[in-house]
């Protein structure tokens, strides 16, 4: 049986964030989840799978997930969706970091439709769900592919961490909220894409993970005030 949807990785930048090429296998029809950049080698990569980029999908408006879209909308003409407008604030400062992290190609670019929770995003036959997951950044969506139990869920969750919340409007309590209220119930089956590092899988970061595992959470709720999570250090 062919699956409705395919994935690929392409880790870009020196920042080494999981860019992800997705399509409908029906169609060929593709979608860029998160070009940060080096836009040439994603070209070559869709070219050389044949497929067609029909979309541009945005988690986050950090640098080193966006700083590629203004010049791949260009280069192509395919709309960008995505992220939430609470973003807003980290797209306008793209430019500005990629001089800071030695990126000066990063471009700030304008998205043709702002995500919001509950959403539905379409690549060829196929149909995404969005979930507006705040908490590394204050609009920082995921994309759920419910027939295949496949996520991209950017800097939210990664293999055994959570996403930074010191960067500026990051909020530690809503990204635990996020996690646990929105990505826990898609079911223990799933598998995603992390923003950098590894795939996993919901179940086994419940099983593991010492920021939102279940026993982490039991702690959370048993400790209340006095609970101290552990140092993090995840790459986004």
């Amino acid at each position: 049986m062919t699956m409705p949807i395919a994935a690929v990785i392409a880790p870009v930048t020196p920042l080494q964030q999981n860019c992800t090429i997705v399509w409908c296998t029906k169609t060929m029809k593709a979608a860029i989840i998160d070009p940060g950049g080096e836009v040439d080698r994603l070209l070559k990569a869709l070219a050389d799978k044949g497929l067609t980029l029909e979309k541009i999908w945005i988690t986050h408006g950090h640098m080193d997930h966006a700083g590629g879209a203004a010049e791949l909308k260009v280069r192509t003409g395919v709309p960008i969706e995505g992220p939430h407008e609470a973003d807003q604030f980290w797209i306008d400062r793209i430019q500005q970091s990629g001089e800071m992290y030695g990126m000066p190609e990063a471009r700030i670019f304008v998205t043709d439709r702002w995500l919001h929770d509950g959403d539905k995003v379409t690549l060829g036959e196929t149909e995404f769900e969005v979930l507006h997951c705040p908490g590394h950044t204050p609009g920082h969506v995921v994309f759920f592919h419910r027939e295949t139990k496949f996520a991209q869920v950017g800097d939210v969750l990664f293999q055994g961490s959570i996403g930074r919340t010191d960067f500026p409007m990051g909020n530690h309590q809503d990204l635990i909220d996020a996690i646990t209220q929105k990505l826990w119930p898609l079911g223990d089956d799933v598998r995603f894409v992390p923003g950098h590092g590894p795939m996993s899988s919901f179940g086994a970061e419940r099983r593991g993970n010492p920021f939102v595992g279940d026993r982490a959470v039991a702690a959370m709720k048993a400790e209340g005030a006095a609970y101290h999570a552990p140092a993090n250090h995840s790459p986004g």
